[in-house]
């Protein structure tokens, strides 16, 4: 009897022991470096964004120090990809991890992430409902109690440091300050059916992440207003009357596709009442992710992938809004009304915010350039970004195929004028190859 007590009592022990093994850095970052969990970090960022109608300059901002906190926290972890402490326009040295000891870097990028998405964002009880369970992934990887600490502490570390980094960008200098209308004839003004302030207006001293200064890329100017049937300007005002006029379905398909309006008012009768939607940068960022996915791309060139795209998008936003401020060109709406048809609205809601350049094409051609980059010039991929808004969906040959179609799309809606998409996309490609040489992350 006593021995058949004591094979229990060293078969328990063994057990025990067996089940508490600790897990080896080969047998759980398999699962801790699954993409996936990224994706779903990036995806909840958007939905925040939606949530709490961030502007897409802003949103820009955003998704570029969520991304590059969570680029610096995993580097460490991989051998071929480096620091782009020094690279970016005064940004230091990135907080080192402990020598010697064992992180899980996945989980510190990961973290890194959410930490500064949260402390950006204003729905904490997103994040609260999010993170809940997102870390049970990588317990359930087999990721050690004291490296998950540890891990998450240095991504907390970095973020910390990447927050430091971006207080220090003129965000908050240019908080409350409003664009003065001067009615010069050929200025912006208001537009319906809000007639809301103009977004932004100071978004130009916001500092770069790769360009030396906002004008670096600076467009030239547009076509002069000139009410002159013959001129540069009454012949594009013309184009975009005639062409919303006489929409043909692909012309309106694109139009809708590529809207990404993030707050659309909607009037009706004295009602109004807003739609939120995707921002321009989250759409790209979406695409960014169906790629992703297609390819099977793995953990750090997935993380890379979104830091890249995320700088070109916002050295976008502040280019164009550079040029914006600048031109403080009229909308089309507003002089086809006063000039042509006061009866006449456009095809998509026209932004609150002037015209040259166009947003859309400037941020696409900028995202375009460094996504070809990154998975080469000719990849075909179905974008289903906007379907839960009831947008469609669209397969595209090539990154620049989809860019193009963005830019001319604003003609399409009536918002725009053909120079400020032409020049526009121009203008973002080139910001593109400038991240691309500015952040070299391999």
């Amino acid at each position: 009897m006593k021995k058949i007590t004591h094979f229990f009592v060293v078969f328990g022990v063994l057990v025990a022991a067996f089940s508490c093994k600790r897990a080896t850095p080969a047998e759980y970052l398999p699962a801790a470096s699954d993409p996936e969990l990224y994706h779903r970090s990036i995806e909840k960022l958007t939905e925040v964004i939606i949530h709490d109608i961030f502007t897409p300059p802003v949103a820009s901002r955003i998704y570029t120090y969520a991304n590059l906190a969570a680029y610096e926290a995993m580097v460490p972890g991989f051998d071929n990809y480096k620091t782009l402490g020094g690279k970016l326009n005064k940004l230091g040295q990135t907080p080192k991890p402990e020598a010697g000891a064992e992180y899980c870097f996945p989980l510190a990028s990961t973290r890194a992430f959410l930490n500064v998405g949260r402390t950006l964002t204003f729905s904490a009880n997103f994040w609260d409902d999010y993170e809940k369970t997102f870390y049970e992934h990588y317990k359930k990887a087999g990721v050690p109690a004291d490296v998950m600490k540890r891990s998450m502490a240095y991504g907390d570390s970095v973020a910390k440091f990447v927050l430091n980094y971006a207080s220090k960008d003129s965000y908050k200098q240019t908080r409350g300050f409003r664009h003065t209308i001067t009615n010069e004839p050929g200025t912006w003004v208001p537009t319906p059916p809000a007639y809301a302030d103009a977004v932004e207006p100071n978004w130009l001293k916001i500092r770069p992440i790769a360009m030396d200064s906002a004008a670096q890329f600076m467009p030239p100017p547009p076509p002069p207003y000139n009410l002159d049937k013959r001129s540069k300007f009454m012949q594009e005002l013309t184009e975009v009357y005639t062409i919303g006029n006489n929409l043909t379905d692909q012309q309106r398909q694109a139009a809708y596709f590529w809207d990404d309006n993030a707050f659309v008012m909607n009037v009706q009768g004295h009602v109004m009442f807003a739609n939120k939607k995707m921002t321009p940068g989250g759409h790209w960022l979406a695409i960014n992710a169906t790629v992703c996915r297609d390819k099977k791309t793995t953990f750090a060139p997935v993380v890379e992938a979104y830091t890249l795209t995320s700088f070109a998008l916002f050295d976008a936003f502040i280019s164009c809004w550079d040029e914006k401020y600048r031109s403080v060109k009229v909308r089309p709406e507003t002089v086809i009304n006063a000039e042509i048809d006061p009866k006449w609205q456009p095809f998509l809601q026209t932004p609150p915010f002037p015209e040259y350049t166009s947003g859309h094409s400037t941020i696409s051609g900028a995202a375009s350039e460094v996504m070809s980059k990154l998975f080469g010039d000719n990849v075909t991929f179905t974008d289903s970004t906007e379907h839960k808004f009831g947008h469609g969906v669209l397969t595209f040959k090539s990154f620049r195929e989809a860019a193009a179609m963005a830019s001319a799309s604003r003609v399409y809606g009536g918002i725009h004028y053909r120079s400020g998409c032409e020049v526009g996309l121009v203008q973002g490609k080139k910001i593109g190859l400038n991240v691309l040489a500015r952040a070299k992350t391999r």
